[in-house]
C-alpha cells in the first residue's frame, strides 16, 4: 500500500517549499503540479498564444511533453519538449498564464493521467490547487494551506527580490486576489477546500511549525 499525501492551497501559501521539506523528511516523492501546468504555460507564452483561446491551446496540447526528473541532489526538475525548464516557470506572467490555462479542459487532460499514475506506484506528496478534490480523491491525507493576502504577497515578494527579480509588492498582491478569482470561478476543478481536508492558516507560522502540523495530522494514518 502506497500513501498520499494532498496539498491543496491559493498562490502564495507557501505549498511547494512546505511540500519540499515534508517529503524529504518523511521520504516520500515530492509532485509540483505546479511546476506542470507552469511549463505548459510557458510553452504557450513562447508560441504568443492567448490564454483565453481554448480552442487554439487544446490544439497546441498533443505537441507538448512535460515529464519530471531528479537531479543529483534529489530536487525536481521540469522538462518540457526535452528541455529543462525549472529555472524559467516562476516569473508572474507564467504565474498568470498558468492560471488562465490551467482552467482549460484540454490542458488539464493532458496531465491527469500523468498525475495520478505516479500514486499509484510511490508514496507521494502532491501540492497543486484541486488535488484533494479532483487529482487525488482518494488521498491518504488532504490539507489545505493557506494565508492572508497580504502576507502570501510579502512571501513572494522576499522570494523574487532574493532571486535579484525587479517586482513591486503591491502589483504582486493585486496578482495573487486576481489569481484568487481566477482558481476559485474556473469552471473545471476549481480551487477549494474538500471535505475531508485539515485546514492550516499559515499567516503566523514558521515553515518549521507548518512541516510539524502536516507530519503529525500523517502520523495520525499511519
Amino acid at each position: 500500500m502506497y500513501y498520499s499525501i494532498a496539498i491543496d492551497g491559493p498562490a502564495g501559501a507557501g505549498k511547494s517549499t512546505i511540500a519540499k521539506k515534508i517529503a524529504k523528511d518523511i521520504d516520500f516523492i515530492y509532485v509540483d503540479t505546479g511546476a506542470m501546468y507552469r511549463a505548459i504555460a510557458l510553452y504557450f507564452l513562447r508560441k504568443g498564444i492567448d490564454g483565453h483561446d481554448a480552442e487554439r491551446i487544446a490544439e497546441e496540447c498533443p505537441n507538448i511533453k512535460v515529464s519530471l526528473s531528479y537531479d543529483e541532489e534529489g530536487r525536481q526538475q521540469v522538462i518540457l519538449n526535452g528541455e529543462n525548464v525549472t529555472p524559467l516557470i516562476r516569473s508572474e506572467e507564467v504565474s498568470m498564464m498558468a492560471s488562465l490555462t490551467s482552467a482549460i479542459p484540454a490542458v488539464r487532460a493532458a496531465l491527469l493521467d500523468l498525475q495520478r499514475n505516479m500514486a499509484l506506484t510511490s508514496n507521494i506528496l502532491m501540492d497543486g490547487r484541486d488535488i484533494g478534490t479532483h487529482v487525488l480523491p482518494d488521498a491518504s491525507l488532504k490539507i489545505y494551506l493557506t494565508a492572508s493576502t497580504a502576507i502570501r504577497a510579502r512571501r513572494r515578494y522576499d522570494e523574487m527580490c532574493e532571486k535579484g527579480i525587479d517586482c513591486n509588492l503591491d502589483q504582486i498582491e493585486k496578482d495573487i486576489i486576481e489569481r484568487d478569482r481566477q482558481d476559485m470561478n474556473r469552471e473545471i476543478a476549481p480551487l477549494r477546500r474538500a471535505e475531508d481536508a485539515v485546514l492550516i492558516d499559515s499567516s503566523d507560522m514558521s515553515i518549521d511549525e507548518v512541516v510539524k502540523a502536516v507530519v503529525t495530522e500523517f502520523e495520525k494514518i499511519k
